[in-house]
């Protein structure tokens, strides 16, 4: 009890220095815990968007799972038994085991198919008079349905007549109207057994996913009887054969999260595989749409994790740096009082004991703490749409998890170990050799004599190399990011480039301020001149504090740099892949030969057609005089041409243009080409023969400009276009091999790049065919997409399909992957500043208190206090602003070389235009305001202690 009685009085004897060692261990705690927190929100926030995508593309309901038995020669014993066994199963135990809200669960029956009749048909051909029906029930149907005409069946048969409902669809089809009566004309049927429709059904609600068949075309040649006498009269009596019993599960998807897909896919295969398990006397099948999409999800959920690791590393190292530092200082506080215990006898363990309950103390109340601050920051992240951009958002499914305790207590344990590194160091030394120590402060730091930086640069340089040698492998082999092994070093690099190169620069900085002082020595203020020589003699004692500041603010300047580059190239990706803001395909009038009837006989549909098809093409000035049209220009696109040249011969894509319209048209990033793509459209205008290819053309088929080639597709021949220059980029194309188009085994398909040739379009049309072009379109800047949409709806023109480039970048902002990003990128930046200025703010203080009676010395000797704070600025601008501005030019560097690294979470072979870094001047400006704040306001701080310097007091502590 007197050793805890004893920590805590020296925790409180020491409050600023614990404070700001337990700020940074909340904070990195928070960090860590935040991880499984934010990623499995944003996992299950992407997989509920990723399920919503499919359901709008292909139609189909992605919370349904249908599973159905067909029944060949069972008794209606073994059926009855059947059918309860996997009833009950489905009823008690898969339905809570899908672990989402269950919206619905259909049991459906259905007959075998049967032959009837119309009871009173004069129809003396029984072949003609007969027809074919199966009968259908679901259970709970009326509440989803609304008769369109007639009135609901009756429960039970009314004088031996079965009423049943009919769609629409099935009326018409056999040809009859709602109280005829059918006769059942079946071998398989003994007796007489009697239908008659007396309603007709349709959907309560279009978009309702209770039906499986979206427009009950199923149902056609179908009746449709209660579910109660299905049970009874199919399965249990067996009056009518029995074909399949089926069971929908329509499931809440929006509640679908991460933890829960497991049991979601668990489940799906438990309930076919009981059905194969307990019963062999049928045949059964299974439905699931969204296991193609969660399979696809998982995949990218991988590259998620994958690359909030590696964007996360350089924070964690950095956080780890902040914890050492505050630890040291702490060391350095207390090195006297340390070394006279241990001269009087006190053992090192007895002394590390009391600072690790000391650290414990703290850790555990971090431990406890920080996976709550982790779920704030996850509920802010949450709100991101941008790096430093939050907008108003529907809230993450924000969960605070076992797992986020577990990431929270590795971390605590991570930062108690680095908090007694310090401390053991202390230890070993004797109160001499403290003394001894203090007195030789010109002494070089330990990772310059171990050579850290030149081993970390050495690191950082290697994988460096190892990922542009894999990138180069990915995107010339067509092949996906997960292909080859990634080096988890590859985590790591930017932080040990930062960490090496700091320290490099550290290292030379002593021999840059001895010539500053010997260059101006002669003119130099006293102020000046004494700090040159302060920071000078003890460099040591500084470099702490600027390693710290040059880790922090890289840190900043990289996670600000990664974020813009992943904006913006994802922007610049759609751009370019699309060519223009809008791409409209329009209907042409054509002679081609309708498509035959469905249904036709096969003799009729292989009838011969024409094998050219003539076009006419629609008028092209109503396209540039719609609402918002800026600009418009025509673009003909021919996938699989073939051309000829140098006795070789080939398939690439032909691109017809008009070369002023499409150069004001078009989107192009410049840097991609040699020249802006002005320049090269204005090339080919010079000559209606002339042509651009593209570089893997020219290299697969050594090509150079002034070759002619020739150029047709089938049932066109070719006809003589001349080459005037070579590009390597052009809107929409990409010259990177399809995934998976690369067989490395193959020398010829390795080599088999895209290839593109760029002709004049009136050239084209002439010479070759006239056929359908697209109409790209840009807007004007004050255009809106709905007022374009209208401006097509009223001049009603022929559209066929629309790309809008618009609306693709805002579905880029929300998907969650990039959502994800700027939140761990922004979450980034802000702790890296706030870090530094609360370490910059926590070593100046203590620096200036251990200074108090040096700072009294020069007060008494004459100096004022307005020369005072001078002096501290300058030693501030040659410690602290240097520190910055390496710490800016390490970061630019390091964003440079390693901002790359990130496109390996996407598909490299997709990534056109090539990924670039980007730096935003508005990311720089905050840096340098948030920066420049910290020195200023730390700058005030300092001198406001300063002016409460006594004199008398600084003289009388020194005597002490």
């Amino acid at each position: 009890m007197a050793l805890f009685v004893m920590i805590i009085r020296k925790m409180v004897q020491n409050k600023w220095l614990v404070a700001s060692l337990f700020i940074g261990l909340v904070m990195s705690v928070a960090l860590v815990s935040s991880m499984p927190i934010y990623s499995e929100a944003v996992l299950s926030r992407m997989l509920v968007k990723d399920l919503e995508t499919m359901q709008t593309k292909k139609n189909v309901y992605p919370g349904s799972q249908y599973s159905k038995l067909f029944f060949t020669k069972e008794t209606p014993e073994q059926m009855n038994k059947i059918f309860t066994k996997v009833d009950r199963y489905i009823h008690n135990q898969a339905s809570a085991s899908f672990q989402i809200p269950v919206q619905e669960l259909v049991t459906d029956f259905q007959s075998k198919t049967l032959k009837i009749r119309l009871e009173n048909d004069t129809e003396t051909n029984r072949n003609k008079a007969l027809k074919s029906v199966s009968l259908h029930s679901f259970s709970e149907l009326e509440e989803h349905i609304q008769l369109t005409d007639g009135r609901m069946p009756a429960e039970q048969p009314v004088d031996g007549v079965y009423e049943v409902l009919v769609t629409e669809r099935a009326l018409i089809q056999y040809k009859t109207v709602l109280d005829a009566v059918f006769v059942i004309d079946d071998t398989k049927i003994a007796g007489e057994i009697k239908f008659k429709p007396v309603g007709v059904f349709g959907k309560k609600q279009d978009d309702d996913p209770y039906f499986r068949d979206s427009d009950l075309s199923e149902l056609s040649n179908s009746f449709v009887i209660s579910d109660k006498l299905a049970k009874q009269h199919l399965l249990q009596e067996s009056r009518i054969p029995l074909a399949s019993v089926g069971w929908f599960f329509v499931l809440d998807y929006s509640k679908l999260e991460l933890r829960y897909v497991d049991d979601f896919i668990q489940t799906t295969y438990k309930i076919h595989n009981s059905m194969l398990n307990n019963v062999t006397t049928y045949q059964a099948v299974s439905e699931t749409p969204a296991l193609e999409t969660i399979a696809t999800y998982l995949e990218r959920a991988e590259q998620l994790r994958t690359l909030m690791w590696s964007l996360n590393v350089p924070v964690l190292i950095m956080l780890g740096f902040y914890m050492f530092m505050v630890s040291n200082l702490i060391a350095d506080r207390q090195k006297n009082e340390i070394a006279v215990l241990r001269s009087r006898g006190a053992a090192r363990w007895q002394v590390i004991t009391s600072y690790a309950v000391e650290g414990i103390l703290l850790c555990g109340i971090a431990c406890a703490v920080g996976p709550l601050l982790g779920v704030v920051l996850t509920e802010v992240l949450g709100a991101s749409n941008g790096f430093l951009e939050f907008v108003q958002r529907v809230r993450l499914p924000v969960r605070l998890t076992s797992e986020s305790y577990r990431y929270g207590a590795i971390a605590a344990v991570a930062c108690f170990v680095i908090m007694l590194i310090p401390i053991i160091i202390a230890t070993r030394v004797t109160i001499v050799g403290h003394k001894q120590q203090l007195a030789r402060l010109l002494k070089s730091p330990l990772w310059h004599k171990m050579f850290l930086d030149v081993i970390a640069l050495a690191l950082a340089i290697y994988g460096l190399y190892t990922f542009r040698k894999r990138l180069a492998d990915l995107q010339s082999l067509g092949l996906n990011a997960d292909d080859l092994n990634i080096d988890p070093l590859q985590f790591v690099v930017p932080a040990l480039f930062i960490m090496g190169a700091g320290l490099l620069l550290l290292r030379l900085y002593p021999w840059v301020l001895r010539i500053v002082y010997w260059i101006g020595k002669k003119w130099w203020p006293p102020s000046v001149y004494a700090t040159l020589i302060q920071v000078g003699r003890s460099s040591t004692q500084y470099q702490f504090l600027m390693i710290f500041l040059i880790m922090t603010i890289a840190t900043g300047v990289f996670s600000a740099s990664a974020a813009r580059t992943i904006n913006n190239n994802t922007e610049d990706r759609i751009r370019y892949g699309n060519g223009a803001e809008i791409v409209l395909s329009s209907q042409w009038v054509n002679d081609a030969p309708p498509p035959p009837p469905p249904g036709a006989p096969v003799q009729e549909q292989t009838t011969p057609t024409q094998t050219v098809v003539h076009y006419l093409e629609p008028a092209f000035e109503p396209f540039k005089t719609l609402k918002g049209v800026q600009n418009a220009a025509k673009v003909f696109t021919k996938e699989e041409a073939s051309f000829s040249v140098n006795d070789g011969n080939g398939a690439a894509t032909l691109m017809g243009i008009d070369t002023d319209e499409f150069g004001e048209t078009t989107w192009f990033r410049d840097s991609l080409l040699d020249y802006p793509i002005n320049d090269y459209l204005n090339l080919l205008a010079s000559d209606s023969q002339a042509v651009l290819i593209s570089r893997t053309l020219a290299d697969q088929q050594k090509v150079k400009p002034g070759d002619t080639i020739w150029v047709g597709w089938s049932d066109v021949p070719q006809q003589p276009f001349k080459v005037y220059g070579i590009i390597d980029y052009f809107p929409t194309f990409n010259p990177n091999p399809a995934i998976g188009s690369v067989d490395v085994s193959d020398e010829e398909t390795a080599s088999n790049a895209p290839m593109l040739i760029v002709a004049h379009l009136p050239r084209v049309q002439v010479q070759l065919a006239l056929e359908p072009y697209d109409v790209w379109i840009k807007l004007k800047p004050e255009a809106t997409t709905a007022d374009f949409y209208e401006g097509i709806k009223e001049s009603e023109l022929p559209v066929t399909s629309i790309v809008n480039t618009r609306e693709e970048l805002v579905q880029a902002k929300n998907d969650p992957f990039l959502m994800a990003l700027n939140g761990i990128l922004t979450l980034g930046f802000v702790l890296s500043i706030l870090v530094s200025f609360i370490g910059f703010l926590l070593y100046w203080v203590l620096s200036l208190r251990g200074r108090t009676l040096q700072n009294g010395i020069l007060r008494a000797i004459g100096l004022s206090l307005k020369q005072l704070i001078g002096m501290l600025a300058v030693e501030q601008l040659l410690t602290s602003g240097v520190a910055v501005l390496i710490g800016i030019l390490v970061g630019n560097v390091a964003s440079l070389l390693y901002v790359p690294n990130f496109q390996i979470a996407f598909n490299p072979s997709s990534l056109v235009p090539p990924f670039k870094v980007m730096f935003d001047s508005g990311d720089l400006m905050r840096i340098y305001v948030l920066v420049g704040f910290m020195l200023t306001f730390g700058l005030g701080i300092l001198a406001y202690m300063l002016s409460r310097l006594r004199i008398h007091q600084a003289i009388k502590l020194g005597e002490d």
